[in-house]
């Protein structure tokens, strides 16, 4: 048996099922701008439901996405309401918490992303935020080989630990968006000093797929899906997430048996993205357990 470091579940989904305000470009940070209770509810749902390790609700609040669709001058702010937030949360918990290093245009459009050097200097921002409150870096939905290298190294260079979350093509999981190969997006992130590597917000069909890349590493490996049934071409820059639709055959048992066969491959890092929730963790959480894994928010 082994120890499974378990991931909270998606956020912005959640956020905007239980929001009274309709989607916005913004996704989560309007949320927290807005209704910060419903994002602290959110964290302590995945908290209860067996959640080792919880997520920096900062994924749209990067500096090029708020200079797009809301003002730059919002990015410390949020950034330190997000870690206000999760601190509360995780109160007199165990858990441990892991700032987002996401992609700084938008979700599966690699070829927006700016040159490394412009990617480099803006993940540095982001970690200097974040890296005095957080016990990890959690890179999530990086999709070229580029973003990779310049979210990973800006991490690293922070001395906290770099759990690398890329995400592929849907129908195949052995290519990264960008049409490159996964291979060697997770040789970038080992090269740059990556603790863990994984895939996220892709199909689970495609994690399981990617599986083997990710072991040859040599580093701990795993993944957490999406349940989207769109291809991710539909979701446009600066576009809403209303028109991604949920898939209906991935309920959190039948969730669970995908998370379980990664973890029967070698996959000790799990959870869940967008469309999966605290069902879904719960479900996760008692299939360990009941396996005789133990459930850890540490490598």
């Amino acid at each position: 048996m082994a120890n499974i470091v378990l991931l909270d579940g998606g956020m912005g989904q959640e956020l905007i099922a239980r929001s009274t305000n309709p989607p916005s470009p913004l996704w989560s940070a309007n949320v927290m701008m807005n209704e910060p209770d419903i994002v602290e509810a959110v964290h302590a749902e995945y908290i209860k439901a067996g959640a080792k390790v919880l997520t920096l609700n900062t994924y749209s609040a990067t500096p090029e996405r708020l200079a797009r669709d809301a003002s730059e001058d919002l990015f410390e702010s949020l950034q330190a309401k997000a870690i206000e937030i999760i601190e509360s949360a995780a109160a007199n918990s165990d858990v441990t918490l892991g700032g987002c290093l996401p992609p700084l245009f938008g979700s599966y459009h690699p070829e927006h992303a700016p040159d490394f050097n412009i990617c480099l200097n803006t993940y540095r921002r982001v970690v200097a935020q974040q890296k005095n409150a957080m016990d990890i870096l959690i890179c999530e939905t990086l999709s070229s080989v580029k973003e990779i290298k310049a979210a990973v190294q800006a991490g690293s260079e922070s001395g906290l630990p770099v759990w690398c979350g890329m995400s592929t093509k849907d129908e195949d999981g052995t290519l990264l968006r960008s049409g490159e190969p996964l291979a060697e997006g997770a040789q970038a992130a080992k090269d740059a000093d990556a603790a863990a590597v994984a895939v996220n917000c892709s199909w689970p069909e495609a994690v399981t797929q990617a599986l083997p890349f990710l072991a040859n590493t040599g580093l701990p490996f795993g993944g957490w899906a999406n349940g989207f049934t769109n291809a991710a071409g539909d979701l446009g820059i600066g576009g809403t997430v209303d028109n991604m639709d949920k898939r209906t055959d991935l309920d959190p048992e039948s969730y669970a048996r995908h998370v379980m066969e990664w973890v029967n491959h070698g996959a000790t890092l799990v959870g869940g993205c967008c469309e999966v929730g605290p069902a879904h963790i719960k479900k996760i959480a008692d299939r360990l357990v009941e396996a005789g894994h133990t459930l850890t928010g540490k490598l």
